[in-house]
This record gives structure tokens, sequence and C-alpha cells, in this order.
């Protein structure tokens, strides 16, 4: 392939962490019976209305939906928003808000939006990304012929750049900032100001800002819901140059529904549906429909918030004495430090090998910087999706395999 465009990428995503991960265990049988930490899909039981919604509805499977989605889906999530991050009237369900198969296919197709609306009379368009961070990011950069630049977190307890560490004029190429909040696999959140300071500089440099906040209902309960980006645009009264993405996936354990949205800058959303009317798939209408129930009932999420505030218990009661900064803010995934053990890489694979608990190599997450370094070099990501009885048992073992390194 010729041109701006990639058929190629760079090898960290070449492959997804997962493929890399099956090639390092590859036939090497684990110690003990398989515990899969890895994937971040979550295993709670999913709500007692799923069945009974999808079937009321399953009549929709027989019409296409429209791009633009129902207006029950989006009056539910136009809602929701406003109960959880106190807007008031800012979102407008009409124009503000599109449903998206699961977040990662608006994420992947964000990066060609912001090109086709913003139009920047620049050669090679810039896409910003953390790092480590979600891999769509990047890869939509990549396929639009952008040049993706990552950023590490200037605050080990952020996920917002070092401002001073970045060349002006990669600002004024810029297209888009993506910010994951809270972040996987850190864990860590983003405060109003910090949004409110992004939203400044996008606004004075004219990109957009895309916010990943799939993890904003997985937070633990003592140190309460994370701030949302839509809380600085409610701030300063204007969606412009905002789009807030979120789905089912994390809040209501529904990773097979394929369902999220995207909700913010109305200009910016009508000029991408277009796209998205030839290139995006529709969301059904039946679980569009479940999807307005789910946004409509709480309970079933703080059940979820509960059981995983109870495994994060599990994990510092074992790992505690071993590990440091343990529990994240929010996120289900504990990040360790494994960097005294040896090689993140191969602390993973000894993981599998003598204790059978399967997790991904840090360095997997990460992107090498203009340095050669990699920021996730050390560690190791453990998802904490499966039961309770389970989460225990891995932390057992691994607190077994540590204590006798």
């Amino acid at each position: 392939m010729t041109g701006p465009y990639r058929s190629e990428f760079p090898a960290h995503i070449a492959d997804s962490p997962f493929q890399r991960l099956a090639r390092l265990i590859e036939g090497q049988a684990p110690g003990a019976q398989p515990i899969d930490l890895a994937v971040g899909g979550p295993r709670h039981a999913i709500p007692e209305f799923v069945e009974s919604t999808i079937a009321a509805h399953v009549g929709g499977f027989g019409l296409y939906p429209t791009i633009r989605g129902t207006e029950g889906f989006r009056a539910a999530v136009a809602a929701w928003l406003s109960r959880r991050y106190g807007l008031e009237d800012l979102i407008d369900p009409t124009d503000a808000i599109l449903p998206l198969n699961g977040s990662r296919e608006g994420l992947f197709l964000a990066s060609q939006g912001a090109v086709s609306y913003l139009k920047k009379p620049v050669e090679t368009p810039v896409v910003l990304v953390p790092n480590p961070g979600y891999p769509a990011y990047s890869v939509g950069g990549y396929m639009i012929g952008a040049e993706v630049v990552a950023y590490v977190p200037a605050d080990i307890d952020g996920v917002m750049p070092d401002w001073d560490a970045l060349d002006p004029s990669l600002l004024e190429r810029a297209v888009a900032v993506f910010v994951g909040s809270p972040a996987n696999p850190q864990g860590t959140c983003a405060s109003r100001e910090d949004w409110a300071d992004l939203l400044a500089r996008a606004e004075a440099h004219g990109f957009m800002v895309f916010a990943d906040e799939c993890y904003s209902e997985i937070y633990r309960e003592q140190a309460g819901p994370p701030a949302g980006a839509l809380e600085a645009a409610a701030a300063r009264g204007s969606l412009e140059r905002l789009v807030v993405f979120n789905s089912l996936s994390k809040r209501s354990s529904l990773p097979g529904l394929r369902c999220g949205f995207a909700a913010g800058d109305p200009a910016f959303l009508t000029d991408w549906a277009r796209l998205r009317n030839m290139v995006g798939p529709q969301v059904p209408t039946p679980v569009q429909a479940l999807a307005a129930e789910a946004y409509r009932d709480e309970a079933h999420v703080a059940e979820n918030r509960r059981r995983y505030d109870v495994k994060f218990a599990s994990a510092e009661a074992t790992l505690g004495d071993s590990f440091e900064r343990l529990v994240p803010p929010a996120g289900f995934c504990l990040w360790l430090d494994v960097s005294a053990f040896g090689d993140d890489a191969e602390v993973t694979r000894r993981m599998w090998v003598d204790t059978g608990v399967r997790a991904v190599p840090g360095s997997y997450l990460g992107a090498p910087m203009p340095d050669g370094s990699n920021p996730g070099v050390g560690y190791v990501r453990l998802a904490l999706v499966q039961d309770e009885a389970a989460t225990e048992e891995a932390m057992n073992r691994l607190a077994n395999l540590f204590g006798s390194w």
C-alpha cells in the first residue's frame, strides 16, 4: 500500500497483547488448574432483566437499525449522564449521543472523524495516545496516516500528559488527544481540573478530546466516583471539542452485548454520523432497548462494585506485603511492579508455569518511547474478573510464588 496509510503497523501493535501472550506460554503446561486473569472480560452474572428485555423486543432483529439509534436509547443515556455528572440540560439526546457497538469501534474510528471534521491544514496530523493505553487509539491513528505520539502520564497517580515535555508544534498539528480515565491498566483517574485544563488546550490548539471512560463505574467505594470530562464541559457550558466514550461491558458485566455510546460535541457527532452511516456498524434495536434498561438501573452496578471491592481486599490481604500501591482507585486490574523479580515477560511465564495464573506482561501493553524506554516494562497486569473464590485462590498461589522467589 502506498501513500500515507499503513499496511503494516509498528511491532508493538502488530499483534494484540493476548496474541503475544499466547506465544509466550505456548506449549508450556500450567502449574495448576488455570485461572485466567489476562483478558479483561467481566465474569459476573448478567443482570436479571436481560432475558426478558431482549424477549420483549425480539421483533427488532427483523429490521435494519439506524446509525443514530433509537430515541429511547439516547434518552436513557442522556438521563444517566445527567444523573451521574450533574449536567442538567447540557446533553440533548437528539444530537449529542450516538450508539456504538461497544466503545472500541468508536475509539478506533474517532481519529478518522476528527480529521474529517477539523480539516486542519497540516500535511501529517498528530494523534496523542496514553502509554500504556488501549491499542484501539493507536491503530485508529495509524490507519489514517497520522503521527501517533505516545505520552506517559506526568504523574504516577494521574492520566494526563506532561504538557511541558511536548513540543508545542505537536499540539498545533494535533487532531485528537485520547485520555483513558480511569486508566487501563493503572486504574488512575483525571480530576475535574485536569479535564478543564485539557479542554482549554483543545480550544487553544484546535484538537478534539476523546475521553475513554469505560471504567467510570468500577471504582472503589471508599475512593468515590471519578470525575468525568462532561463535568468540566458543564462548568464551561459547552460540549465543543469533547466526545466521551463509554459502554456496558464493564459497568454492567455485559461484554458480549457490544453496546456503548459516544456523547458530546453535537457538531462533531453530526459530521461523524455521516461517516459512520457508511462504515460504522449499527446497533440492533433490541440491544439498544436492553442498554436503555441497564442505564436506568443502578442496583446491579453497585453490586458489581461491591464484588470488585471484595476481590481487591483479598489481593491486599495476600499480596500487600510483596507489593506497594496495590489497590487502584478505579478499574478492576492489579498493575503489579514485578521488577524486583525480573523481566516482566519472564515473570508472567513463570506465573503460568508455576501457578497456572494467566496474566499479561506490562511491556506488551506499553509502547516504546523515543528514548527506547517502555513504561510498561517491569509490570504485570492481572484483571480481577473471575469470581471471588477463584480470585482468592489465584492470589494465594501468587503470594506463595512471590514469597518464595
